[in-house]
Formats: C-alpha cells, sequence, structure tokens
C-alpha cells in the first residue's frame, strides 16, 4: 500500500497541557507507529517558532517555516488561502486538530471538532475561539471531512453546522496512561488522606463554584475530608473566587493551580472521588483519567458524558448542587458503590484505545485523500 503524506496540526501542543493537547500527542503518537503513513507536524504559532521538533514524538517530521495564528485564521475566515502546501509542500491529507483546518491546493481536508461550544455557548468561551465557528463553516463549504470524538458532538456538526452526514465520523480518542506516583504523594498535595479531587482549568463551563458549594454543604459532617482543585486558571475566575469567600469550610479546600505530570498522577491515584460538574462537554478525558486507576467518578449528565462513561459514573444533573452534596456522600460512605464504580471505570477506560484511534484516522484519511 502506497503511504499516504499526512500534515497535522501540532499547535495544541504548545502551553499547558489541556484535553485537546492530549488528543493530539495521543494521536500523533499512534499515527507515527503505522507504516502505511508519512507524517509530518505543523505549528500555528509565532511565539513557538523555531520550537515545534522539541514538541514532536518519534516519527514525526516538523514542517519548516513561520505561521502566524491570528493573521492566518483571519484571512482563512475570507478567503481560501494561502493553502496549507506553501508550508508543508505537495501532501495527500492535512488535519486541523482543533476546529481549524487550512484551505489545500489539492490536499484532502479533515477537521477535528472536540465541543461546538462556541456555537451553543458563546459566553462560556473567550473572543479568540467566537472565530471557529466561521472557520468550521468556511471549511466544510470547501469540502472538508470532519472528526469528532463522540456521536454525541457528531449529532451537534450536522444539526447546528449543517455538515453532511456522510462526511462526519466519530472515531472516539484513548486515555493517556496516568504516570506512577510515590505513596501517598496525592494525600501530602492535599493535606490530607481522603479528598474529592477536580482536575482541570478554571472556567466557567467546567462550574467549579457549583462543586464548592457542595462540598461545603457536606463537610461539616465529614472532618476528614477535603476538597482538591487542581489546574491552572483560565479565564471567569471570579465566580470560584466568590463562592470560596462564601465557604463556611473554606480551609478544607485546596486550590493548587496548575500541577505538573508527576503531580497530577499523584493527585489521581490517591484521590477517594472524582468529581466532573462540566455544564458541557464534547468528550470527558479526566474521568476517564480517574476511571484507569480506580476512582470513583462522578459526572454531569450533560453532552457526551452519558455516551463516553456509560454505566461507570454517578451522574448528576448540571446545576443541581443538592444532587452534586448527595452523590459525594454516596461516593465516599457507599462501599458497596465505591466498589462497583471502581470495577466498571477500568472497564469502561480500557475500551478507550490510541492503536484504534490512529486506525480509524488512517481510514478517514483514505476516505478524504481520495474524495
Amino acid at each position: 500500500m502506497q503511504r499516504l503524506r499526512v500534515a497535522v496540526d501540532a499547535t495544541p501542543l504548545f502551553g499547558p497541557r489541556t484535553g485537546v493537547a492530549a488528543f493530539t500527542l495521543g494521536a500523533l503518537q499512534a499515527l507515527a507507529a503505522r507504516p502505511d503513513l508519512d507524517l509530518s507536524a505543523y505549528g500555528l504559532t509565532w511565539r513557538g517558532r523555531g520550537r515545534l521538533p522539541e514538541h514532536l514524538p518519534p516519527g514525526v517530521s516538523p514542517v519548516r517555516g513561520l505561521m502566524a495564528a491570528q493573521p492566518l485564521r483571519q484571512l482563512w475566515r475570507r478567503w481560501d488561502g494561502p493553502v496549507i502546501e506553501h508550508w508543508t509542500g505537495d501532501v495527500d491529507v492535512v488535519h486541523g486538530t482543533n476546529s481549524v483546518v487550512p484551505p489545500t491546493r489539492a490536499a484532502g481536508q479533515v477537521v477535528t471538532v472536540h465541543d461546538l461550544t462556541p456555537e451553543r455557548f458563546p459566553e462560556l468561551v473567550q473572543r479568540a475561539s467566537l472565530a471557529f465557528p466561521g472557520l468550521l463553516r468556511r471549511a466544510l463549504a470547501r469540502g472538508a471531512w470532519v472528526h469528532t470524538v463522540s456521536s454525541f458532538v457528531a449529532a451537534e456538526v450536522v444539526d447546528r453546522l449543517g455538515a453532511d452526514p456522510d462526511r462526519v465520523v466519530t472515531v472516539p480518542q484513548g486515555v493517556p496512561p496516568v504516570g506512577p506516583a510515590p505513596p501517598g504523594a496525592g494525600a501530602r498535595l492535599a493535606r490530607c488522606e481522603r479528598y474529592v479531587l477536580a482536575l482541570g482549568t478554571v472556567e466557567p463551563r467546567k462550574d467549579h463554584p457549583a462543586l464548592v458549594r457542595a462540598f461545603d454543604a457536606v463537610a461539616a459532617a465529614r472532618p476528614g475530608v477535603n476538597l482538591v482543585l487542581a489546574g491552572p486558571d483560565g479565564w471567569g475566575t471570579e465566580a470560584l473566587s466568590a463562592a470560596l469567600d462564601r465557604a463556611r469550610h473554606r480551609s478544607r479546600v485546596v486550590r493548587l493551580g496548575f500541577v505538573g505530570e508527576a503531580e497530577r498522577a499523584a493527585l489521581l491515584r490517591d484521590a477517594s472521588v472524582f468529581a466532573f460538574p462540566s455544564r458541557y462537554e464534547g468528550f470527558g478525558l479526566p474521568p476517564l483519567e480517574a476511571m484507569s486507576v480506580g476512582v470513583p467518578v462522578i459526572a454531569t449528565s450533560v453532552g457526551s458524558l452519558p455516551e463516553v462513561l456509560g454505566d461507570a459514573a454517578l451522574f448528576v444533573p448540571p446545576g443541581d448542587d443538592d444532587a452534586l452534596a448527595e452523590a459525594i456522600v454516596r461516593a465516599l460512605d457507599d462501599d458497596d458503590l465505591r466498589a462497583r464504580l471502581v470495577v466498571a471505570g477500568r472497564d469502561r477506560a480500557g475500551r478507550y484505545s490510541w492503536e484504534r484511534c490512529g486506525a480509524g484516522l488512517a481510514e478517514l484519511y483514505r476516505r478524504a485523500a481520495s474524495s
């Protein structure tokens, strides 16, 4: 079989670890291991110029040349140029890994849509992300294929953006392995042997204030439990600060900010419960990571989460502080429930394989190239 030349957008690898970055790195690693692909990567970043090679896994060739994200995206919103081959040379397919795929001279175009937050909930995103729906619609008009990591997002792309359902393909991503950690390292960071963990960037969509309120409602009856919020500040953090100021048990809420990979692994492995009170999700990677190391998960029944987590999580309605508080109590105190969630969670996380993700993407690339 002739090797397919594919150029992949590695821009998400610059900056803090996010779910999109985890997808991009895992996909690149899986694709680089395939003998049927000739893989290169480009970076839409001016500030990160010259640093692309250090972010790429073995087997992926960096594209040389400067690409400034903001001016190029402004051009691509209005015109089908400049084409990506100006930087990559001739390729068979270009894959935009985060809602933006450049126009091409002849290559097939694939764009990954992780969620439609800018379209559905524009009040929950930063201003720069508001350009994504327009860029997606322009790409669809050029005939781009859409990759989604959940069937939920695939249906939204068809319903809200008018995409041809025959050109929208769901290929779930894998779950990155959680690294090893010394015994008790997570508990030391949490300042407590038992703790409820929330992991992710602080932003309105993740609804950390609801978790603070729910924990505060049950903390008095469980003096040996802390709440740990780990992740960098994104935007809209004022609501979280206000919730913390009002919390009676503020001293038992540990706000760690950004944590490195070793700390992240330690926190996940030692957590008693993982809480994910998101208001909208296109996949749901952090709860799957928690499941993979045997931590019971509480999640909201929104977006893709019921599809992705199945029967392996304890679900609550979004924005219902009382239901979230009750779920925290059950997940901490009900040993039979905890045991069931641990077994079901490990099984659920094990279904998401990077090898299968790479195989599904490679098949999509061939369809895009031939069309």
